[in-house]
């Protein structure tokens, strides 16, 4: 009996969570990934820190609101490459505040990373999607130069 009651329980909570999940991702509209771009996107997420071709150096903090749905389980993905595609740095970005909204939600983290070799690089702030379907990857990049 105790059992049963167990997998009633964990069958419950998988259909939440995937109730939760569908909302989520059904709430606004897909959009189609940008190429390395940081226009068309004020819709979904904005950057505070850094500006496009600002000077960064380790530890870099990153700043900036995102819409709830940019969001999974409160955090999202963001890298710093350098001019060759490395990545110096890769670390989720946590929700700080409610994140299962259409609102923004603000964001901030810091990144630490070693000297790159080149002078200039990327910060890929990467929409969350667990799902792994194409159809709702989205990124913004933001170029940077290095100290």
């Amino acid at each position: 009996m105790r059992t049963h009651t167990i997998v009633t329980g964990m069958i419950g909570v998988a259909v939440i969570t995937v109730a939760a999940w569908l909302f989520v991702f059904r709430v606004l509209p897909a959009h189609a990934p940008a190429e390395s771009s940081t226009t068309g996107h004020e819709d979904l997420i904005s950057v505070s820190t850094p500006a496009a071709n600002d000077a960064v150096t380790s530890p870099l903090t990153v700043t900036g609101e995102a819409r709830g749905n940019w969001y999974f389980e409160a955090s999202f993905p963001v890298r710093v490459l350098d001019a060759n595609g490395t990545v110096l740095a890769a670390v989720p970005v946590q929700a700080q505040g409610e994140w299962m909204t259409e609102n923004f939600v603000p964001f901030h983290t810091t990144l630490e990373f070693e000297s790159p070799t080149t002078k200039t690089g990327t910060i890929v702030f990467q929409k969350d999607n667990p799902s792994g379907l194409p159809e709702f990857d989205d990124e913004i990049r933001i170029p940077v130069r290095f100290k």
